[in-house]
């Protein structure tokens, strides 16, 4: 986080994580931020979020080999999710993924940015590209809301319209994506993003971190974090419903067994929203279990959790279908852990041949 960004949200009340210096709790009043983040206009800062820089000449071909989405398609105008997997089809990231000019970034949790920064680079070899961390680039904080849309084109003007879209505007960049509330990424240099953040704060609050997990969760857009890297094929996250898998492109690292899954094989987990009875958030990667399996062992696993504002916590957990029953309990963590209801994710779930 740059220094200057995090001396001004502290300036505008920001308490940060002592676990995470670079990651703002709340700014001041948790409770009320909790219940305002999905009735009214809220504004989060993304430094948690980490930026991989990718250009030159052979940027597009050497991307296009290493990702599950397909990079061709990303203009200025667009932006896509995606996937980083190791051969056997696991995710070792998600991210999303936008273009500014001749260069690629990818946003990601910062604990992933260097273990894949580390990896992309092994397969460079020849090719003509750059790889960078670039956290420090650029300053970007999300907005959210049912009358987001409208603060944004007053703010800068104009607006994207749909999930997966970009504008650029006096130095700023606005990707909307996914979910039933209206939300924004917004990225840019310092000066732009302290006088966007100042006229958007008129009539929205801002929030902690955990809010935009929770619209996250709520939008059911998982998030692939280092307790759960190699833990997913993108299936089992529905990452290919949200557009971020490509089955006409060319061969990507995992793409032999992501591609073999979707014509040929049965899927046997995806992702569905849980609402858990606990006042504590499980950890990505806590183990999930049903009653119905007389084994006794685990029939999936957390990938996000969040508080809920009208108690409990809310999260994404990829369960084995069998076990996938709203009407059936599931508990968290152990066989006798909290108990936990199921629901279907805002999109639907039939598996798209294409």
């Amino acid at each position: 986080m740059k220094a200057e960004w995090k001396a001004f949200l502290t300036d505008a009340g920001a308490e940060f994580n002592p676990d995470n210096g670079d990651e703002v709790a709340s700014f001041g009043n948790p409770e009320r931020e909790k219940r305002y983040t999905l009735t009214g206009t809220v504004l989060c800062d993304l430094s948690r979020l980490g930026l991989i820089e990718v250009h030159g000449e052979d940027a597009e071909t050497f991307l296009q080999g290493q990702l599950t989405n397909d990079v061709t398609q990303i203009k200025p105008d667009t932006s896509h999710l995606g996937g980083y997997c190791n051969p056997k089809g696991r995710l070792l990231a998600t991210f999303r993924m936008f273009r500014l000019q001749d260069t690629w970034y990818l946003m990601m949790p910062e604990e992933l940015v260097e273990p894949s920064l580390k990896r992309l680079q092994m397969f460079v070899l020849m090719s003509k590209v750059t790889l960078g961390d670039a956290g420090c680039a650029m300053v970007r904080f999300g907005l959210s809301g049912h009358e987001a849309e409208a603060e944004l084109k007053e703010a800068l003007g104009d607006a994207p319209e749909a999930p997966d879209q970009a504008i650029h505007v006096d130095g700023v960049t606005a990707i909307r994506v996914h979910g039933e509330i209206p939300r924004y990424i917004l990225l840019g240099e310092l000066e732009a993003m302290q006088s966007l953040w100042n006229r958007l704060n008129v009539r929205g609050a801002p929030a902690g971190a955990s809010s935009w997990r929770l619209l996250d969760i709520v939008a059911g857009v998982p998030t692939v974090y280092e307790s759960t890297r190699e833990a997913f094929v993108p299936q089992m996250i529905n990452l290919e419903l949200l557009e971020g898998v490509s089955f006409q492109k060319g061969c990507y690292t995992g793409q032999e067994i992501i591609a073999r899954t979707h014509y040929l094989g049965k899927l046997k987990r995806r992702l569905y929203r849980l609402h858990v009875e606990s006042d504590e958030p499980p950890a990505p990667g806590t183990e999930v279990f049903s009653p119905e399996n007389e084994t006794g062992q685990p029939i999936g696993a957390i990938v996000d959790a969040a508080p809920w504002p009208e108690g409990g916590v809310e999260a994404l957990a990829v369960v084995t279908i069998q076990y996938a029953d709203p009407d059936k309990p599931l508990n968290i963590g152990a066989v006798d852990g909290p108990a936990a209801t199921l629901q279907l994710p805002p999109y639907p779930l039939e598996l798209k041949i294409a």
